[in-house]
């Protein structure tokens, strides 16, 4: 017949150890693995913010266009700029 035994204490100690090293190494993962995801949403967040800038300066340089081509054709239909325009042309 088999004899059982009673595990030493010492073995108890060993295995409370491991057992402790293990949790710390799971609380440090998921730790890590949270940092990773928060990240990730910092990074979505700052490429949508990105798209939204560059969206914004193709608009603003569109209608910069727009009153640039506005005031060339003020200038153009007023004598005032024709004068100045003759006159430095003349030199």
């Amino acid at each position: 017949s088999k004899v059982e035994r009673a595990p030493s204490p010492m073995m108890n100690a060993d295995m409370d150890a491991v057992e402790a090293e293990n949790q710390v190494e799971l609380e440090e993962k998921t730790r890590l693995i949270n940092q990773v995801l928060e990240l990730q949403h910092t990074l979505e967040d700052l490429s949508a913010r990105v798209d939204a800038v560059k969206e914004e300066n193709l608009k603003l340089k569109s209608e910069n266009q727009v009153l640039g081509q506005y005031i060339e054709n003020l200038m153009s239909a007023s004598s005032v700029f024709q004068t100045t325009d003759t006159k430095s042309k003349r030199k």
